[in-house]
């Protein structure tokens, strides 16, 4: 099935999944009104139109949150166990967004039985819905209503290792009508195999030294308006995703090792501003606290302002909560010969230059608490690898240590979680920043942020 129609199944499927979760929060709030005559219970439940700003919720991210769990990915291969658990993991991120609301917009929600309901319902109905789907393809596939034929060209060897890399849901939908060697036949056979199976599109698998070939029958493909897809493997990468694009009315290869601009990233940078925005507002009168101790236990500002590098080494100015002496830059050269890192990175335990005050705000890391401002302006994300001075970054030892400054940095990542005092090597601090590159979804983001929290309340890892 060609990507663009898959594109338009899967956005059709949004759209009704969408109306599907409405109806669903519907019936759980007729269900629990009902139950009251049914069991003699309490007549407890909300009107109906305190839901309607519920309803809108669902239907605009329960489909997203779907989708980021990957619900709508190779339908046809999923057991239902995979997608029981997609669905509830996408409930339950719906109910934080919907708790969320409720708490921070002070929106009406009073009874916990109709969201409860809610979940129980449209986990049900999804599931079914999905099942009758998938019933309904294989039916129609097997009759051979949806199988697409598709002609593969080039060399024997690239063709053969095309077709074994097909997925059983491809080989589903798809017929090989046929093959056409075009190193060794002429490019007649080739219209010829076209106009004899009336395929939808032509496949190419052929290495770098047959392009001109290649160019040749695309110009055959573009003449009888067939479309030609070209197996673009002949540039091997180890960690880069290839992608296409445009760019001044020229098709682009794109590799790309970091995320690419998505709903998720969107959700993400949302996730940032309207968090720190509540974070910084819940704790404007702790912080404001802790300003006054530090000015008044310390002599120097209680803000400490430093360049950092941010995203592809932007430089931008971080702040933190003042933790060390006034004159601490000045005696970081004394402190040199006692660094305890390896690497570019200076870091030296039981450091002289940390006032008593500043222990407690870094082993609680309250220290790092102005940066939610540098959240909210866009420099910093609440996750991603941590910024580093800009003196710091200028020693970078190899390139693969710059990748790290591929996103946004954050105030929190896998090395702050895994304990960053038991991290001696900065070669394994740049490990997990790339891993979390590498692996970024949003519910990794979460898992970070939830378990940052012990983190920082117990002070793990932290001095």
């Amino acid at each position: 099935m060609l990507a663009r129609r898959q594109e338009l199944n899967t956005q059709l499927q949004q759209i009704f999944d969408s109306f599907l979760l409405a109806v669903s929060l519907y019936a759980a709030h007729s269900l629990r009104y009902l139950s009251t005559d049914w069991f003699n219970l309490e007549r407890t439940v909300d009107p109906l139109s305190n839901y309607h700003w519920v309803i809108i919720v669902v239907m605009a991210f329960g489909p997203i949150l779907l989708d980021l769990q990957g619900f709508y990915q190779s339908p046809l291969t999923k057991t239902k166990w995979k997608s029981f658990i997609q669905i509830t993991q996408s409930m339950v991120y719906l109910s934080i967004v919907v708790s969320a609301c409720v708490i921070f917009l002070r929106l009406p929600l009073s009874n916990r039985a109709v969201p409860l309901l809610f979940i129980a319902i449209a986990t049900s109905v999804l599931l079914v819905k999905e099942r009758i789907l998938i019933a309904v393809i294989r039916r129609r596939a097997l009759r051979g209503e949806l199988r697409e034929r598709v002609l593969l060209a080039g060399v024997p060897q690239d063709m053969a290792a095309l077709e074994d890399s097909f997925t059983p849901e491809q080989k589903l939908l798809m017929v090989i009508a046929d093959r056409i060697d075009i190193e060794n036949q002429p490019l007649s056979d080739l219209v010829e195999a076209m106009h004899r199976h009336t395929v939808t599109r032509v496949i190419f698998a052929a290495g770098h030294s047959q392009l001109n070939r290649v160019e040749q029958a695309i110009g055959a493909c573009e003449v009888e308006g067939v479309p030609a897809w070209l197996v673009a493997n002949f540039i091997q990468t180890s960690i880069a995703k290839p992608d296409f694009d445009a760019f001044a009315g020229r098709p682009m290869l794109v590799f790309r090792s970091t995320p690419d601009v998505s709903w998720a990233l969107l959700i993400k940078g949302a996730i940032d501003r309207v968090g720190a925005l509540v974070l910084l507002t819940v704790f404007a009168i702790p912080m404001l606290v802790v300003a006054i101790i530090i000015r008044v236990t310390s002599k120097g500002p209680p803000i400490f302002k430093q360049q950092r590098a941010g995203k592809h080494g932007k430089a931008f100015t971080m702040y933190k909560f003042r933790s060390m002496s006034d004159d601490a830059e000045m005696r970081r050269a004394e402190l040199l010969p006692f660094n305890q890192m390896r690497g570019p990175v200076f870091k030296v335990d039981h450091d002289p230059r940390i006032t008593p005050f500043g222990h407690w705000l870094r082993r609680t890391s309250i220290d790092e608490m102005p940066q939610l401002i540098n959240v909210l302006l866009g420099d910093m994300s609440l996750v991603g690898p941590r910024p580093l001075p800009l003196y710091e970054v200028e020693k970078f030892e190899n390139t693969a240590q710059r990748r790290r400054l591929s996103v946004r940095p954050g105030l929190t990542c896998l090395w702050q979680i895994r304990g960053r005092n038991e991290v001696r090597d900065f070669t394994d601090w740049v490990k997990l920043d790339l891993e979390y590159i590498d692996k970024w979804s949003l519910g990794l983001d979460f898992k970070i942020l939830v378990r940052t929290v012990p983190a920082v309340v117990f002070g793990l890892g932290a001095k």
